[in-house]
């Protein structure tokens, strides 16, 4: 059985412990995750080789929360021997002072143009349909935070949004990824953008797009 640990909590505006209860819980139980959770960032100072897939929905209050050296090591050492890593929308806001831990995940929260916890619509466009991650999974419009991220650029893009001139007229057809995945070392990356709320979270493109990036991403352990 995949082994997971489920690092989520931090800031209440994403409704970390709603999300767990109510979308992350079932959709492990789902997939047949055999899921440890934890609220405490300091779980990430143990040995997490252990582990065949690290959920993280940790969400900072502060620009100044970071990881602390041995805590990154652990991070990325365990992903560099195969354990997965699985995030979603505030993971890429999190820690912002661990420049390691942002290459690992491949990109940082820079913007919401529209403003923070506003209902913005937004379309999101799969632009690689034939990946595993993607199968079955159509464009979808959702109404929430629309992420302006700066991405590594040797990422596999899945999906993507385009940027109106609405609210910062300079940026007007930007297109930015939403969802990638990425290797370090022997583990798999998957991060998708979307996700402040369980609206969105719930829509059924955004649910199968996670399910199957988390079974993407977690070690086989047979």
């Amino acid at each position: 059985m995949t082994r997971v640990l489920y690092l989520y909590g931090g800031w209440p505006g994403h409704k970390p412990y709603q999300v767990a209860g109510e979308w992350a819980r079932p959709l492990f139980a789902e997939l047949g995750f055999d899921v440890e959770e934890t609220n405490d960032v300091f779980a990430l100072d143990a040995d997490l080789t252990g582990y065949d897939l690290i959920a993280l929905n940790w969400n900072n209050a502060l620009l100044s929360e970071g990881l602390s050296a041995a805590q990154e090591d652990s991070l990325l050492g365990a992903v560099a021997a195969g354990t997965g890593i699985a995030a979603w929308h505030g993971a890429a806001a999190a820690f912002r002072t661990s420049i390691k831990y942002h290459w690992l995940l491949g990109g940082s929260f820079l913007e919401h143009p529209a403003g923070e916890g506003v209902k913005h619509p937004y379309e999101v466009s799969i632009v690689d349909k034939s990946h595993e991650i993607t199968r079955g999974v159509g464009d979808f419009r959702v109404a929430s935070e629309q992420y302006y991220m700066s991405v590594d650029p040797n990422n596999h893009v899945l999906a993507e949004t385009t940027f109106t001139g609405e609210h910062v007229p300079w940026i007007d057809g930007y297109r930015i990824p939403q969802a990638w995945t990425r290797t370090w070392g022997r583990g798999r990356v998957f991060y998708s953008a979307v996700g402040h709320d369980l609206d969105d979270l719930r829509n059924p493109d955004v649910t199968r797009l996670c399910a199957q990036g988390f079974a993407w991403a977690a070690r086989d352990a047979k």
